[in-house]
Formats: C-alpha cells, sequence, structure tokens
C-alpha cells in the first residue's frame, strides 16, 4: 500500500527541494575536518558516488567556516553549516555561499544574536535547521517536565522556531532527535501535529553499523511509514557512505525512493547449502558497487529452490554440487561451473546495463 506522506511547506536547500511532496532526500555528515578543505572534498566526493544528496560540516571556529567556500567550489550537492554556540560564525558561513544553516537558536547566544543571523539569511534565502536533541533541551524545560522527554523535546523546538517566525523568517526544517528510539518517534508525532515545516529525521547517536542500523530502521523507518519525515540522516559510527547505504535501505524497503544502484537479495545460512556463499555474496558486492543502474541481484545457494526464489530479481545465480545457474526473470538462461557462476554473474549484469544504456 502506498505511504500518504504528511503535507509540509516547501523549501530549498540549494537545488534539492524538502518538503511539499518532493522525495525523501538522503543526507550525511562528513567527519572530516571541515578546515582541511582537501579531505571534505575528497569525502563528500564517495558520499555523492554513494548518492547522497546534502552534506553536512561541522564549523567549530573560523578557519573551518572560511573553508566552507572553498569546499563549495569543488562539490556538487548542497552544503550545510552546522553551527553551535558562536552566531559570527554562522554570518561567515552565510558569505561563504553555504546552502543552509543548522543552528540551535537555544546555544547560539540569546535572541539578539540569533536576530542578526536570521536577518543574514533572509536575503540570501537561505533556510535554517533548527536542530533539538535530548541533550540541547533547555534547563527549565528539564525541570518543567521531568527530563529530556519528547514533550520537553518539542517546545524547546518550538521556542526557537517562534524566534524565527518573529522575525517573518519560514525558511524552516526541524530535527528533533534523542537516541532513544521510542522517544524520537513519540517527538516526532508529537511536533508533526504541531507545525508544518519539513522535518528531518533521524535517531542521533544511533551507534556502530549493525546497532545503529537497526535503530535508524526502526525510528526512521516507522515515522516514515505514518507519513512523517521529509529528508534523513542515518548517524552511525562508522565510514560515513555506509549512513548513505543505510538511509537508501531503509526508503527502498518502504518504496519511497530507489536505490542508486545494485540490491543484492540473498538466501540465510542453512543446513541446505551446498555452497559456500558468505564469501560469494561479500564479492559480488563488492564487483557490483561501481553499477549504478537499478537493479536487483539474486545470489542463491539451493539449486533447488533458487529459480522460483529468484523470479522477483532481474538477475541471479544459485548453484550447489559443484554446478550453478544464472536466472534471468525467474527463467534458467545458462548453465555453468561453480567456479564460475561469480564471473558468469557479473557478465550478466554489464550485459544488461549495457541494454539499459542503448
Amino acid at each position: 500500500m502506498e505511504i500518504k506522506r504528511r503535507k509540509t511547506r516547501q523549501i530549498s536547500v540549494g537545488r534539492v527541494k524538502v518538503g511539499g511532496g518532493a522525495p525523501v532526500s538522503v543526507q550525511s555528515m562528513i567527519m572530516s575536518p571541515t578546515a582541511d578543505v582537501s579531505s571534505a572534498v575528497s569525502e563528500i566526493k564517495r558520499l555523492e558516488e554513494a548518492g547522497c544528496e546534502v552534506v553536512r560540516a561541522a564549523v567549530p571556529d573560523e578557519a573551518a567556516a572560511k573553508a566552507l567556500k572553498d569546499i563549495k567550489k569543488h562539490i556538487n550537492i548542497p552544503l550545510v553549516a552546522d553551527i553551535h554556540f558562536n552566531h559570527k560564525l554562522a554570518l561567515i558561513a552565510l558569505d561563504s555561499g553555504i546552502d543552509c544553516l543548522r543552528i540551535n537558536p537555544g546555544n547560539i547566544g540569546g535572541k539578539a544574536k540569533v536576530q542578526e543571523v536570521v536577518r543574514a539569511a533572509i536575503p540570501k534565502k537561505i533556510p535554517i535547521r533548527i536542530g533539538v536533541n535530548s541533550g540541547s533541551v533547555e534547563e527549565d524545560l528539564l525541570e518543567k517536565f521531568h527530563g529530556p522527554t519528547p514533550e520537553a523535546m518539542v517546545e524547546s523546538a518550538l521556542r526557537h522556531v517562534r524566534m524565527l517566525e518573529d522575525e517573518h523568517f519560514f525558511e524552516i526544517k526541524i530535527s528533533i532527535k534523542s537516541s532513544s528510539v521510542r522517544d524520537t518517534i513519540d517527538a516526532y508525532k508529537l511536533l508533526s501535529k504541531k507545525v508544518d515545516y519539513p522535518l528531518h529525521l533521524g535517531v542521533t547517536e544511533a551507534g556502530t553499523v549493525l546497532p545503529g542500523a537497526i535503530k535508524s530502521a526502526l525510528g526512521i523507518g516507522m515515522l516514515l511509514a505514518d507519513g512523517i519525515g521529509d529528508t534523513v540522516r542515518v548517524s552511525l559510527t562508522a565510514d560515513t557512505v555506509q549512513e548513505v547505504k543505510a538511509a537508501y535501505e531503509i526508503l527502498a524497503n518502504l518504496g519511497l525512493r530507489k536505490r542508486p544502484g545494485v540490491e543484492i537479495v540473498s538466501c540465510p545460512t542453512c543446513g541446505r547449502l551446498q555452497i559456500d556463499l558468505v564469501p560469494l555474496v561479500e564479492r559480488i558486492e563488492k564487483r557490483l558497487a561501481r553499477i549504478k543502474v537499478p537493479l536487483k541481484v539474486s545470489v542463491l545457494g539451493c539449486i533447488v529452490n533458487g529459480p522460483g526464489e529468484a523470479r522477483e530479481a532481474d538477475v541471479g545465480v544459485a548453484g550447489g554440487n559443484g554446478k550453478g545457474v544464472i536466472i534471468r526473470k525467474g527463467e534458467i538462461v545458462k548453465t555453468c561451473k561453480e567456479s564460475e557462476l561469480e564471473d558468469e554473474l557479473v557478465k550478466e549484469v554489464e550485459r544488461i546495463c549495457a541494454i539499459q544504456k542503448h
């Protein structure tokens, strides 16, 4: 069943539309020091190749703020400046040509400094992302709600929204994250009933690849399934390319986006396996990583059930007992030795890609 997405205002982060029915966009944040332009650009290029559509960079000091201008010259996706504590860095970032600001108005230095930033953003038509985390909730709200509850986070976000609205600024998107999946879901659901601004989804401090991807799939996925969310970042303690891949997996499995490349479908390991499946899948995944044509590729270790299970894939292999088959759209098109399966599958994928290009 198609997901009915919540109607939100639309803003523009560079050339990427966020909200208002635009596709849910995929974001990440670089680990490289922003002041190291060469390293930052190299990492962003890898993210672009993986399908990242918006990238964020930390701006802890003036050197990082001034480096944004040079970074922008060498990348193709919108750049967001992440600012805390020092509003002057936000002003420098705006002059450096960034596409969006991420600030927490509660820690930027008071109302007057927020006003200065907003008034500088208005003529440049630069949107502002209000970012509230469970760890950034104001002391008075922690006392009122007895901790960083979803209600406390929402009230904090609304307080910051009003600061911008008082300046007649409405190019806003909001994130309201917790490391708790349950609190994240509850906070976004509550916030979505109170504002129509686009929402940036994520579970903060989610952890390493496996637990982080699971927590993010639950938190982000459950919200998206309810129609909530306009742009996402999967936060992982890992190579940032893994964040992009995980985000597309979530979106693709909900039918909201296609993966920018090959989807590998492989059977679980079990006692029926007659092939060394795990390393075979890993090798095929690496060899097909360069393919950007959307394809579903199955790699199955059961010669009996393989053809039937691969019916929904564009192409696949099934092997066992020293032999294997190449399967296209559920039909066996070639038999070969088990040792030839990997090369034959890659050849078939390349053949399909060549046909699609023409």
